[in-house]
This record gives structure tokens, sequence and C-alpha cells, in this order.
């Protein structure tokens, strides 16, 4: 620990740290640019200013408690533009399923250029093989898929007026709703830009940070990519943040690359830490943003009336 806090202390370049942190807001950015076409095609247009405290406060919420975020985000926008909840969660779900498959796509490709590296690490942690293995083998997996099948076919072709089942039915069907949006949305082509751009920066800002340490520098671009893809699997592991499986993930990864330990340490700790500080910073944003939001929510019916049409209290 006093060699990590030694690299720490003396052996970093901030520049490319705060590179990092920038990038990283850019990520958002793309990320509220690339949500708001699936908003649109469920006939709602919000504000960037909304959009961005959305996103902002997604990732502030996430480090309270896993996932918590993704539900937030919708109820605020749900709230503010008087949208359904459900079509909003549906929409998040499809934004979601799109980072899933950049994922895949990306491992497939990066597994067959580091194919020694991705070996390399499975033998050093043989219980991730086996469980992936037990996961797809497992019956459990195809009974619980089946079953769900076979519980939706029956909900839409069976004619009650239930008032729950109702309920349900028009949950699902509002889930569907902004679940398809990808499918219907006329922007395609800037949706995916904006997807490219969301992983690039996720990307960029791993790679930027390459540099700010002696032990890393000269790694290069598909060292970078292996370090990212094993990061980008150990996140969607619910925990906060990503805390713990992401720094063994990226520590376990950097000794294949005979990276010491505690340098590879130090690289784990300043790489995720910064971004934590950058979403904090961002949460705190949000709060205020939202406050003064609500504020001048109070002082619009004002506008454009005369001083007798004004309540006055006595």
């Amino acid at each position: 620990m006093k060699k990590i806090w030694g690299i720490l202390q003396s052996g970093i370049n901030y520049y490319w740290i705060f590179l990092s942190m920038v990038i990283g807001l850019f990520s958002h950015i793309f990320r509220a640019l690339r949500w708001r076409i699936q908003l649109r095609t469920l006939g709602t247009d919000p504000s960037m200013r909304t959009l961005t405290n959305a996103i902002f406060g997604t990732y502030a919420m996430n480090l309270i408690f896993p996932r918590l975020g993704e539900v937030w985000r919708c109820g605020y926008v749900a709230r503010r533009e008087k949208m359904s909840f459900t079509q909003a969660l549906g929409s998040v779900f499809s934004d979601r399923l799109c980072d899933t498959l950049a994922v895949v796509l990306l491992t497939v490709g990066i597994f067959f250029l580091q194919m020694p590296i991705f070996r390399s690490f499975l033998r050093k942690f043989p219980t991730i093989e086996e469980a992936a293995w037990h996961l797809i083998t497992s019956p459990w997996l195809y009974v619980g898929l089946i079953v769900i099948i076979i519980a939706l076919v029956w909900l839409f072709c069976r004619k009650t007026e239930n008032k729950y089942v109702l309920k349900v039915k028009s949950m699902v069907n509002n889930l569907w709703c902004g679940f398809k949006t990808v499918l219907e949305m006329k922007q395609k082509f800037l949706f995916l830009f904006y997807t490219v751009m969301i992983w690039f920066c996720y990307f960029m800002q791993l790679y930027v940070c390459l540099f700010a340490f002696q032990a890393t520098q000269d790694l290069g671009v598909l060292a970078a990519l292996t370090l990212f893809i094993m990061g980008s699997i150990s996140m969607g592991i619910p925990v906060q943040g990503g805390l713990g499986p992401w720094h063994l993930a990226i520590i376990a990864t950097l000794s294949l690359y005979g990276v010491e330990e505690n340098a590879a340490g130090a690289f784990a700790l300043v790489a995720h830490g910064v971004q934590m500080i950058l979403i904090i910073i961002l949460g705190i944003y949000t709060v205020f943003s939202i406050a003064l939001e609500k504020k001048s929510d109070v002082s619009v019916p004002l506008v454009g009336k005369t001083i007798d049409e004004i309540p006055v209290s006595n």
C-alpha cells in the first residue's frame, strides 16, 4: 500500500487525468443526445437541460444503489414531460440493450485480436469460465425464458375485464412501445453515430489514463482495448459504480501485460476514482439544476399576466 501511495503522490501526470474527466463528460452528453432520439419517437421532446440532468443524475444515483439511476431518470423525465413512466422505462431497456450489443461485438473482436491474453486471463481465473458455462448450460435459464414467453402469450390472448390483468397488459404495452423506439425512430444513422461516440469516449477516457503512468504509457491501443473490454464486462456486475470487480479485472489484465502489481493497483484506483469524482460533481450540479428548474416552474404561471390577475395573499 505504501508503494501505491508513493506512485499516487509523485508518479502521475495529472494532465491526462483531467483530459479523461473531460472525455467522460462528453460521453454523458452523447448519451443524452441518443436518448432524445428515442423519446422524440414517443412524441416527447425534452430540453437538453432535462436530458443532461437525467443522465448525470442516473450515474450519481447508481453510486447509492445499483441500477437505481435508470428508474430515477425515467421517473424524472416522465414527471417533467408528463409522459408514461413505463414507456420511458422501455426506451431505457432498448438503450441498455444497444450498449450490451456494443460490448458483445467489441469483446468478440478483441478476443480474436488478443486471444493469448484472454486465454491467460481465464487460466488465471478459471472460476469465471466455469460460472459462464454453468449459466449457459443451466436448465433453469431456459425454463425461466419459456415460462415468461407462455405468460406473455396467455396475457395478450386471454380476454378479460379483470382490472389487475388489464393494468399489467397496459404496462407491458407501454414497455414494448418504449422498447421498440430503436426500430421505429427516423434518425437511425444519428442514433448509431451517438452510440459509436459514447463507446469511443468510454474507451478514450481509459486510454488517455495509460499515459499518466510510466508503467502503462507504452502499452498501446490493443492493450487498452483489452483493458476496456475486461472493465466493461466487470461493470455488468450489480455493485455501486463497479467498485471492486472493475479494479480486480483491470489489475489482473495489466499483470498479464507485465505491469507490476502496485503500479496496476495505482492505475486502477486513479482511472476509476477520477470518474467517480466526475459523477459526484455532476450529481451535485444536477441537484442544483433541478432545484432551479422547480423554482422557474413556480414562476412560469405569472408570465404574461396583468398585475390584477396575479394572486396576492392577505
